[in-house]
């Protein structure tokens, strides 16, 4: 592996930059010695056979031992205990296996290619084709972008991390920022510093030992303190950087064949509220260039398709910096928003849940109670009244246990399914709010159901069934994931098995696909993610159904049991739309502003072929919006009629109803689609109740069904 030395003189050769504010670490080369150290040390332990590894721990079989080594399909291939690894069974197996494979799954847990296997294990090989692929690929790139970022700018590392869409890296630089111009420079040296190919290497050091390895980075010490509550956590080096990962990571840099820096921000170092300013460089990275072309086409379509130009070109929202992070919805982006409100309310009705309304400022001891106060207090809004601290509810969860536990209650009200759509507040720092999709005011299709042992499975399935329906009618496709429970969980893990395991049973019932996502869960209970897939093929983390035994227990909620008895209900979290406000710029991206006639803000333009007949448009309108649909009209005199046509096209109005002489003389109007089908002379009456049939029955293609 090349010296953190010779790395340096890879990044910095030529004339020295500008931007280099100060020079190598002087601790640097004390860090990378303990560190080999403690890897060698933990190399013979290994060899010993009395390593820590997370396998069968000490009745491990001993080194060298036959193991049987299950693959996919079927196929079954010999190893040896602690010697064989996943990347020399990829290349045992051919086929380009070894080139496309970035991590291992060993008998469901994620581990690094070459990181032997311990025992007999079934094993799964994961490319960039994956969620879990895509994963460890983006945090080694993060690793990456933080090992230059340190190098470029003389910088702290703060934090590396994987997102949904690619990584950032957060790096502490005192009074210096990022500069825009400096970009490509700094993307130059990370793809420098990738081509080095930079191993990734593991170690599991104790509590101790990481606060030794850290102990000139007060950010990262302040996050083993806060996070790192096991004995052991896990640190990866790639060339000068050392990181605290759970990873698993590439096997080395050279993976990663191109790498783009995207943007560059101010970011605060854990929330809005610290007084440590950061910066964020945010970025992509792929196996190929191949992919990198691909992604930048992707994306190319995508800004053509974002909701934000979208809901500026057609009046539905926008925001004012007197109001950071809430929306000011206008009357057209109201009625998207209200009729998916009221699409949920009428699967509410069908389904037998019960529409509430709690308050939006409670004591901050409701969420010492429920457990979300040690989680999740940065994220609140609070603020002191005389001597009183408040809070905005980030979630309705709490206020519904309160609402179950008001009164006695009666194993015949279960399950009671409460259903709210109250304000919630989330205090997200400044730097990651983005048009709809991040937001600090919103609301969700919130419920939560409180039901016996006996009623879960169904409950669930319910739930699952509820979820299919509803992305059927917004024409998406899905993928479900069961999220395990996570470092710091609540509870005892025998209650986290039997949850886990009934939503696995639940998820086999559905007969769809489904992956584990192990340490995912919330720290409350296991849940079921559902990622929604849009038009332009992207994923959204939307809905969700979460299952906990924890919060009845910290409210002691009880009802009164069949056999006379106090039982403790289950209670189920789910939601399908999520934020509402995200859910509007999914769908608003994925139809690209052409939206379905049911939640078009758009439905019809009422066209006046002159001046004269603008009276009976006006009257056209008036009829159409008395039966509640949305028509706008175009009253432009110096406009030809053609231009008018196509204007209303253009704006994606789904139809467009032209009156002249004759239609006023019989009371009809011409119709027009969006896409300039000519539907010919209809009574108005006879239009207006077929666009209500149309509206009603939530078609998705309501102009060719017209």
């Amino acid at each position: 592996m090349p010296s953190a030395r010779a790395g340096g003189r890879l990044l910095f050769a030529g004339p020295p930059r500008r931007h280099r504010v100060s020079g190598p670490d002087p601790h640097l080369s004390e860090r990378l010695r303990l560190f080999q150290q403690l890897r060698a040390a933990q190399e013979q332990r290994d060899e010993a056979g009395t390593g820590t590894g997370t396998g069968t721990g000490g009745g491990r079989p001993p080194l060298g031992t036959p193991i049987r080594i299950a693959l996919p399909g079927g196929g079954r291939l010999p190893g040896r205990a602690l010697q064989t690894t996943p990347f020399q069974v990829a290349t045992q197996l051919g086929g380009g296996l070894a080139e496309a494979a970035l991590v291992a799954r060993v008998n469901g847990t994620l581990q690094d290619l070459d990181r032997p296997l311990e025992s007999d294990a079934n094993l799964e090989l994961l490319d960039f084709s994956t969620p879990e692929g895509r994963a460890a690929f983006w945090q080694s790139s993060a690793c990456v972008l933080g090992a230059v970022a340190e190098q470029f700018y003389g910088a702290t590392l703060c934090s590396a991390q994987a997102t949904e869409d690619g990584f950032f890296c957060d790096v502490h630089m005192g009074e210096r920022t990022v500069q825009r111009g400096e970009l490509p420079a700094l993307e130059d040296a990370c793809a420098a510093f990738a081509r080095t190919g930079h191993r990734f290497e593991r170690l599991e050091a104790t509590r101790q030992q990481l606060a030794e390895l850290f102990k000139h980075n007060s950010f990262q010490l302040q996050q083993i303190e806060e996070e790192v509550t096991s004995p052991t956590a896990t640190v990866y080096r790639c060339g000068p950087l050392l990181q605290l990962c759970r990873g698993p990571l590439l096997r080395h840099t050279g993976l990663i064949a191109a790498l783009r820096i995207l943007t560059s921000s101010a970011a605060f170092w854990r929330g809005a509220g610290s007084c440590q300013s950061l910066q964020r460089v945010v970025a992509i990275a792929f196996p190929s260039t191949q992919d990198l072309a691909a992604w930048q086409q992707t994306q190319d379509e995508a800004a053509l398709r974002d909701h934000r130009r979208i809901g500026r070109e057609q009046e539905l929202f926008f925001f004012h910096k007197l109001s950071p992070g809430s929306c000011f919805f206008l009357p057209r982006g109201a009625h998207v928003y209200n009729t998916l409100v009221d699409f949920i309310r009428s699967e509410y009705r069908a389904r037998g849940f019960c529409e509430v309304v709690t308050p939006n400022v409670f004591s901050p001891q409701l969420w010492e109670l429920s457990g979300h106060w040690q989680h999740y207090s940065t994220h609140m809004f609070s603020f002191t009244t005389g001597t009183e601290t408040l809070s905005l509810k980030p979630m309705n969860c709490p206020a519904h246990c309160l609402m179950f536990a008001h009164r006695p209650r009666s194993w015949r009200e279960l399950p009671l399914r409460l259903a709210d759509f109250g304000v919630l507040h989330r205090n997200e720092p400044p730097g990651t709010l983005t048009g709809l999709t991040r937001v600090r005011r919103f609301q969700q299709d919130d419920a939560h159901i409180f039901c016996t042992l006996e009623q879960l499975e169904g409950e669930i399935d319910a739930c699952l069934d509820f979820m299919r329906t509803v992305y059927a009618t917004l024409g998406f496709s899905f993928r479900l994931a069961l999220a395990t429970r996570p470092p710091g969980f609540l509870g005892d893990p025998e209650t986290w098995d039997h949850a886990e395991k009934q939503l696995e049973r639940s998820l086999h019932a559905f007969g769809q696909p489904w992956e584990l996502s192990p340490g995912d869960g919330a720290f409350y209970g296991p849940k079921i993610d559902i990622r929604i897939r849009d038009a332009l093929g992207r994923q959204h983390q939307c809905g969700t159904i979460q299952l906990d035994f924890q919060m009845p227990e910290r409210f002691e909620l009880e009802y009164a049991s069949a056999t006379g008895g106090a039982a403790q209900p289950v209670l189920i979290h789910r939601a399908v739309l999520g934020s509402v406000e995200r859910m509007v710029a999914v769908l608003a991206e994925s139809c690209g502003g052409r939206w379905p006639l049911w939640l078009s803000p758009l439905q019809a333009m009422v066209i006046p072929q002159a001046p004269e007949v603008e009276d009976y448009a006006r009257e056209v309108q008036a009829v159409l919006r008395g039966g509640g649909m949305m028509a706008d009209l175009d009253g432009d005199a110096g406009a030809t009629l053609a231009r008018k046509i196509r204007r209303a096209q253009l704006a994606h109005y789904n139809f467009q109803l032209v009156v002249g002489r004759r239609e006023r003389a019989h009371g009809t109007v011409s119709v027009r689609t969006r896409d300039n089908r000519q539907l010919g002379e209809h009574d108005l009456h006879r239009v207006l109740q077929r666009l209500r049939e149309l509206r009603d029955a939530r078609v998705p293609n309501a102009e060719e069904r017209f």
